[in-house]
């Protein structure tokens, strides 16, 4: 059996005020092809299908069209969605009647009442599998007291009363699905931010039930491992939700099963369509050096309507300095996405600058990087861009290890 598991499309989103339906599209687009060549038998989508409870008509159209192309492609194919934090569960579950006759079954609130209606049997031909489709849990979804352990116990509670009547079998498997903060992940910069309830804003990975064959959750943007578990994935968003994530490898996770046995979890990288520039990558610039470098730039000509955002030093006075920018760039093919004034505090070296600028936990590995750059190569330069993507490369790998 072959399980798809992918997570927060975020549809509608709005990216610095530009649409991103183009994107989105190519995204679900190559989705479909995805689910074609690799044969899947289920799509597990875990929440945050929109980027709002209130997404615009554009972003619901885009997801129907899916489910239908999906199905024409793969007419034996299931597909499973819950809501996460973004989404409206009652949205969510409007469509459940339609959509239950393209075999996609979708998950927006948690029933106390019948817990273990989120627990689904799916027929395919390469075997049967069960799904316990866990959306994002309000407390008024639970039986929660107040205080941050009771929130965990509750989530923990829910997952196993969801499966009261379940019985394993060694030829089908779980798949447990979720859309949380689990513990020790690791958050993206800028375009995520804690799920916090009760001041409760991360949960063990012990609430998901031992029974599990794998777990597929939603939330964090990153793709990981959770709790040093082969089982217990991420998948992360598909499209970059941030400069932060300009080095992220976005992918979807294909789940592989030998009966019950989890066999193997392969990435598929989703290809861009649109890049994502920052200038400089480090620092800030003074106006002069910046449209000298925008001047010189050249923007992979593939993608076009690329993302650009600057770094202007905060010491510069130029009262033109939008006018001076608007012509520096003016022969590129780019959306916009604003001047960011950085406060640069210069330093006599970059010894001085570890001493005078820096504290242990402020300094982050890039500007660790750039600072062993310059003392290696005795000049003011950054790091290029090819160690900055070793470096990011190279995090990413460590933190995956220590979950």
């Amino acid at each position: 059996m072959r399980v798809l598991h992918t997570s927060d499309w975020h549809l509608g989103q709005q990216f610095y005020e530009h649409s991103r339906a183009a994107e989105q599209q190519a995204f679900l687009a190559w989705l479909v092809s995805v689910l074609s060549t690799e044969a899947v038998d289920i799509l597990l989508v875990s929440g945050d299908i929109y980027h709002t409870a209130t997404p615009p008509a554009q972003a619901e159209q885009l997801l129907y069209e899916f489910v239908r192309d999906a199905k024409i492609a793969c007419p034996a194919l299931h597909i499973v969605i819950i809501a996460g934090n973004h989404d409206s569960a009652a949205r969510i579950e409007t469509a459940k009647p339609l959509l239950r006759h393209f075999d996609t079954h979708v998950i927006g609130r948690f029933n106390k009442a019948q817990p273990d209606s989120a627990l689904i049997q799916l027929d395919t031909p390469n075997g049967t599998a069960m799904v316990l489709g866990m959306p994002f849990l309000r407390p008024s979804d639970l039986h929660c007291g107040d205080g941050d352990s009771h929130y965990q116990q509750a989530v923990a509670a829910a997952y196993q009363q969801a499966l009261e009547q379940y019985h394993a079998s060694p030829d089908i498997p779980l798949l447990v699905m979720g859309h949380l903060h689990a513990k020790g992940g690791d958050i993206s910069q800028d375009s995520e931010r804690n799920i916090t309830i009760g001041g409760y804003d991360a949960i063990n990975a012990s609430v998901f039930p031992p029974e599990a064959n794998y777990v597929a959750l939603g939330h964090l943007h990153k793709a990981q491992r959770v709790a040093k578990t082969e089982h217990i994935r991420y998948s992360g968003t598909p499209l970059p939700m941030s400069f932060a994530e300009r080095h992220y490898q976005h992918q979807v996770l294909l789940a592989t099963f030998s009966g019950a046995q989890l066999h193997a979890v392969k990435p598929l990288y989703v290809p861009r369509t649109k890049g994502l520039y920052l200038v400089p990558e480090q620092g800030a610039m003074m106006l002069d050096e910046l449209c000298n470098t925008l001047e010189m730039l050249k923007l992979d000509e593939a993608n076009a309507g690329n993302y650009l955002r600057l770094r202007l030093d905060a010491r510069e006075t130029d009262p033109h300095f939008r006018a001076r920018i608007e012509a520096a760039m003016s022969h590129l093919d780019v959306q916009f996405c604003g001047i960011e004034r950085v406060a640069r505090q210069s330093a006599e070296s970059s010894s001085a600058e570890l001493d005078e600028h820096f504290t242990s936990a402020a300094i982050t590995p890039a500007q660790l990087l750039d600072i062993a750059y310059r003392q290696h190569q005795q000049s003011d330069a950054l790091a290029p861009e090819s160690l900055q993507q070793l470096l990011a490369q190279v995090i990413t790998e460590l933190a995956e290890e220590s979950l």
